[in-house]
C-alpha cells in the first residue's frame, strides 16, 4: 500500500477574498471563495491525508516562468489603485481594468506600460472577471509556494503530493493574469521539478478548461511536455481563443503540446478516455504535474461537461499508474458541496495507480 498522499496547505488563501466578478459587463456574485479550499482540507483529512505547511521559496521559482514586471504589477496592484482614489471615485474598491493593448488596436506597435493605474491594469490582464484585492498578490504567492513544497517533498523521494492552491493558476500566462487565476502554479512547479530531476517533465491538466497559461509558457520549450484535456472552446467555452486540436507546440517544443477537447456533455466514458490517451502521451518523462481541476464534474456551475467521483478516481489511477513522481496542483471546482469529495476521489485514484502499477 502506497502511503496517503500529504497535502500542502497555505492558510494565505483565506486573505483572496473577491467581492464579485465582472462578467460581460456585469458584476456578478464571486465563486472563486475561500470555501473552496476549505471544503478539499475537510474532505482529505477525513480520508487520512497527511497536511504539511506550505513554506517560502525564492522569487527565482517564480520568475522562471514568470516576466518580473507582472510580479511586480500584482505585488503592488491594490496599493497602486488605493492610492490613486479609485475605491472612491468612481467607487471601484477592486482592481478591475477597462482598455486592453489587442493587435488589432496597435497594429505594428508594440504597446507601452500606461501611466494611469486604471489603464496599467489592462497592459497585465486579459479579462475583466480576475479582481485583485487587498490580499490577492499574498494569496497567490502562498499558492505557489504550496506548489513548491510539493514539489520540494516529491524531490525528496515521496512519490507524490498534492498542493490545494488557491487561488487557481493554470489561465496565467508569461506576462499576464486572467481566467480568475494570477500565478501559474503548475508551470512555476513543472519549472522547478525539472531543476530537481532533470528534463523532460510533463504537464496533465485535466481542468474543464484548457490549460492555456502552461502551452504559452512552454509552447516552444521541448523539456516540459504540456498536455490538457477540456471541453472544447470552440463550443464556447473560455478561454475561447485556444485551446484547439492540433496546436502542437512550435520552434524546439514542435510535438510538445498536445490538447484533447470535448464535446459538452460529455461524461465518464470520453473524458475518462482522453485523460488515459493523454496519459499514453506521457511516457518518457522524468516527473509530472497534474493540474487538477474537478469543474468538469457533473453539477458543476462553470462547465458543461458530466464527469463523476468515479471518473475522477480512473483518471488518478491511469496518471499514476506512469510511475513519475508526480506532484499534483489545484485549479477549479466550484461546488462546495462536492469538490472535496471529487478531489479525495482522484487522490484516491493516483494512490491506487502509484501503488498497482508505478513506484509500489
Amino acid at each position: 500500500m502506497t502511503a496517503a498522499i500529504p497535502l500542502v496547505w497555505s492558510e494565505a488563501h483565506r486573505r483572496h477574498t473577491p467581492d464579485g466578478e465582472l462578467w460581460i459587463g456585469v458584476r456578478t456574485p464571486a465563486v472563486e471563495l475561500p470555501v473552496r479550499a476549505d471544503a478539499i482540507r475537510a474532505a482529505l483529512e477525513a480520508a487520512g491525508h497527511p497536511v504539511v505547511a506550505a513554506t517560502a521559496h525564492d522569487d527565482a521559482a517564480l520568475t522562471a516562468v514568470h516576466d518580473p514586471a507582472l510580479l511586480a504589477f500584482l505585488a503592488g496592484a491594490h496599493a497602486a489603485w488605493t492610492e490613486a482614489g479609485l475605491p472612491d471615485d468612481p467607487g471601484q474598491p477592486e482592481v478591475i481594468p477597462y482598455v486592453f493593448p489587442t493587435p488589432a488596436l496597435l497594429g505594428t506597435l508594440m504597446a507601452s506600460v500606461p501611466v494611469a493605474t486604471w489603464a496599467r491594469t489592462g497592459f497585465f490582464a486579459f479579462d475583466t472577471m480576475t479582481p485583485v484585492g487587498p490580499g490577492t498578490w499574498e494569496a497567490a504567492r502562498g499558492g505557489a509556494d504550496a506548489a513548491l513544497t510539493a514539489v520540494d517533498l516529491v524531490a525528496g523521494g515521496a512519490p507524490a503530493a498534492y498542493a490545494c492552491c488557491r487561488p487557481p493558476g493554470h489561465h496565467a500566462t508569461r506576462a499576464a493574469y486572467g481566467g480568475a487565476c494570477y500565478l501559474n502554479n503548475a508551470a512555476i512547479a513543472a519549472a522547478a521539478l525539472r531543476e530537481r530531476l532533470g528534463a523532460p517533465i510533463a504537464i496533465a491538466d485535466i481542468d474543464a478548461h484548457h490549460g492555456n497559461g502552461a502551452q504559452s509558457i512552454f509552447y516552444a520549450d521541448p523539456e516540459i511536455r504540456t498536455g490538457s484535456v477540456h471541453v472544447d472552446p470552440a463550443e464556447g467555452w473560455f478561454p475561447h481563443f485556444l485551446g484547439f486540436a492540433g496546436e502542437d507546440g512550435e520552434a524546439a517544443g514542435a510535438g510538445a503540446n498536445r490538447n484533447l477537447p470535448l464535446a459538452p456533455g460529455s461524461g465518464d466514458g470520453p473524458w475518462v478516455a482522453a485523460v488515459e490517451a493523454l496519459a499514453g502521451w506521457i511516457p518518457g518523462a522524468r516527473g509530472l504535474v497534474v493540474a487538477l481541476g474537478v469543474d468538469a464534474a457533473a453539477g458543476d456551475p462553470e462547465s458543461p461537461l458530466q464527469v463523476t467521483a468515479d471518473g475522477y478516481r480512473a483518471a488518478g489511477r491511469a496518471l499514476g499508474a506512469l510511475g513519475l513522481p508526480t506532484v499534483m496542483v489545484q485549479e477549479g471546482g466550484y461546488d462546495p458541496a462536492t469538490i472535496g469529495g471529487l478531489v479525495a476521489a482522484t487522490l484516491a485514484g493516483l494512490a491506487d495507480g502509484i501503488s498497482n502499477g508505478g513506484h509500489g
